[in-house]
């Protein structure tokens, strides 16, 4: 399976991984364009983090809470951090999820979050 197998799935389990070797799953919005897919995520996160020391990942569309619906998928992430990124980011986000998308936006802000974010762009392996 490659990363253009995917398609553009509502809901991704991203694999990241430790210093360790071991993996750790999260679940993500995405939004496919150009043969690559991208993630909005705090740059403080641990997958940011986890991100930065290795860029290898590992890829399944998902349910929402994160379970494989289908076969992984090897590829490389890299962090844009600039903020005509994250801007695009929200464009492309608010497009595809609507108003959930603003809906979490909305908690975020009034939860106190809401900065700091970055753009995962994820590759071919």
């Amino acid at each position: 399976m490659e990363l253009k197998d995917l398609g553009d799935p509502q809901y991704i389990a991203l694999e990241t991984f430790r210093k360790s070797g071991e993996g750790v799953v999260t679940p993500v919005w995405t939004v496919a364009e150009n043969g690559k897919l991208f993630v909005w995520t705090m740059g403080g996160s641990w997958k940011a983090k986890r991100i930065r020391k290795n860029s290898r990942v590992r890829l399944a569309a998902s349910d929402a809470r994160g379970k494989p619906k289908g076969g992984w998928v090897e590829a490389q992430a890299r962090i844009l951090d600039a903020p005509e990124e994250e801007a695009k980011m929200r464009r492309r986000l608010a497009a595809k999820y609507g108003l959930m998308y603003r809906l979490f936006g909305l908690m975020a802000r009034l939860r106190g979050g809401g900065d700091g974010h970055i753009v995962l762009e994820i590759s071919p392996a």
